[in-house]
């Protein structure tokens, strides 16, 4: 950023393709710069020109703020210092007044890259920028505490990260669903690998408290982890407080929701569903009912953990490695194959409800289970021990973490093409039964890889090095079920 003086009459603008927030930022700067004690820029004859270079990529938001008031501030020789190795970000109130802002923990981290030694923010985004290493974060509540930081009359004391918080857990719920052993035991084996699942069964099975209380079985984020989430929720003001301590993000949006509201997009780009439950879960009830532009648009995020938005101003990617949890009725009237409720819809209905999701996108979800519903026993419902479930998946995750510590992975549900034969191996008879099954029902190599995957998860739950025979059956039986909309038709 620069910023030129002349004489002549009042003027103060700012170029650089900035939108309305920064074109607004003149009058609120004047106002806070005058109630901080200083000459404000309508009490000067000069003409001033702030120029956000580089000029051709369009300036948003309102963090220019407090570097343009430093700026002006300084070039007119109100404020007695130095900017170099410093850089500034705040959107300022009209008494100078310093107000959250979006986007600090990215600053932060690029003020690091950049070189800076000192990053200078609001008082309420001190603890997410904290979080970053390699920088000083000094947190101030007014433009004067900025100005008395830096000329040394009163210096701030960087602000120091949070304590390590204790692990945080989603929904716990878990214990108190009755009965769905089979479903239960699906949901295991998707949070130890991280893999998508689909969920199909008569209304009132549980299928919505499935997919709820899976959240509470995640293993909390680790730094790293919370980190690429926390990036995601202060680009858009959601990160309120320290990174530490996030719990793994769980999203569910309503089947009304629009493609730029699930992939993100819009007039200025925002991240979508599929971003904001980056690292988590990302559940969509009633899958059937959204429309089929906005299943298709998953297709892409599912298969590579990334969306690619394009715009005619530029393309932006973000990031979506999420577990997909959906949930669907088998027919409109829910009662298909439901042994004791007769079934009203018509062969024509249930065959229009199954085309709703595509092959392609049906072929994308690992684990297919089939909900039933559970009969009432009398008698309260009693907790039973979710820690000895979180603990077996944590072992599991763990385990993962160690095999592909080389290639940035996390998840067996992230291995490629390219390595999962030297991360997936299979005993020779485990082999024979995965190609006897896959060429039986003419599966794709997509669903031979997911197979592959998931058995590796199986085996890590029980600590196994190698993918033996009974893994792999218990990988086919999740997805035997991987057409079962298209069969029940």
């Amino acid at each position: 950023m620069e910023i030129d003086s002349n004489p002549g009459l009042h003027s103060f603008s700012v170029v650089g393709l900035g939108d309305k927030a920064v074109q607004e930022s003149v009058d609120r700067i004047g106002a806070a710069i005058k109630h901080g004690g200083f000459v404000a820029p309508s009490a000067k004859n000069r003409r001033f020109v702030v120029n956000l270079a580089p000029a051709d990529l369009k300036k948003e938001g309102s963090g220019f703020d407090l570097p343009i008031a430093i700026a002006y501030l300084i070039e007119t020789k109100q404020l007695q210092a130095s900017p170099d190795g410093r850089m500034f970000i705040g959107e300022l109130g009209l008494d100078g007044s310093l107000a959250h802002t979006h986007g600090i923990l990215a600053a932060a981290i690029l003020a690091r890259d950049m070189g800076m030694h000192e990053l200078i923010v609001p008082a309420q985004n001190a603890a997410e920028a904290a979080v970053v290493e390699g920088i000083r974060i000094i947190a101030a509540s007014t433009l004067g505490d900025v100005t008395r930081h830096l000329d040394g009359t009163t210096p701030i004391e960087p602000t120091s990260p949070d304590s390590e918080s204790p692990p945080a857990y989603g929904d716990d719920s878990w214990d108190y669903i009755q009965g769905q052993f089979a479903a239960k035991r699906a949901l295991v084996i998707a949070a130890a690998g991280g893999h998508n699942v689909l969920m199909s069964g008569t209304p009132g099975s549980g299928k919505t408290l499935l997919a709820r209380s899976l959240a509470g079985l995640l293993p909390p984020l680790t730094l790293s982890e919370a980190i690429e989430v926390a990036k995601i929720q202060s680009s858009i003001g959601l990160l309120r407080g320290s990174v530490r301590g996030i719990v793994r993000p769980f999203c569910a949006p309503h089947h009304t929701a629009s493609p730029a509201a699930i992939v993100g997009g819009g007039t200025i780009i925002r991240p979508g569903q599929v971003s904001l439950a980056h690292r988590g879960v990302l559940f969509m009830d009633e899958l059937p009912e959204f429309p089929r532009n906005v299943l298709e648009s998953l297709r892409q995020p599912l298969e590579d953990g990334i969306v690619t938005i394009s715009r005619a101003s530029g393309s932006l990617i973000l990031p979506a490695k999420f577990m997909l949890v959906a949930a669907m009725n088998p027919c409109p009237c829910g009662n298909l194959g439901d042994p004791k409720t007769v079934c009203t819809c018509t062969s024509t209905a249930i065959n229009q409800y199954a085309r709703r999701i595509s092959g392609p996108l049906l072929d994308r979800i690992d684990i297919h289970v089939l909900v039933s519903r559970e009969g009432v026993t009398s008698g309260s419902q009693t907790a039973g021990d979710i820690t000895a479930v979180r603990n077996r998946i944590v072992a599991a995750r763990t385990l993962q973490a160690e095999r592909l510590a080389g290639q940035g992975l996390i998840t067996n549900s992230e291995i490629t093409h390219k390595d999962i034969d030297r991360f997936c191996v299979l005993q020779p008879a485990a082999d024979r039964l995965l190609t006897t099954a896959v060429n039986a029902k003419h599966l794709s190599m997509r669903a031979f890889h997911k197979i592959k995957r998931i058995a590796r998860t199986i085996a890590d739950l029980e600590s196994s090095p190698d993918i033996a025979e009974h893994h792999v059956a218990e990988a086919l039986a999740l997805r035997v079920n991987d057409r079962v909309v298209h069969e029940a038709a």
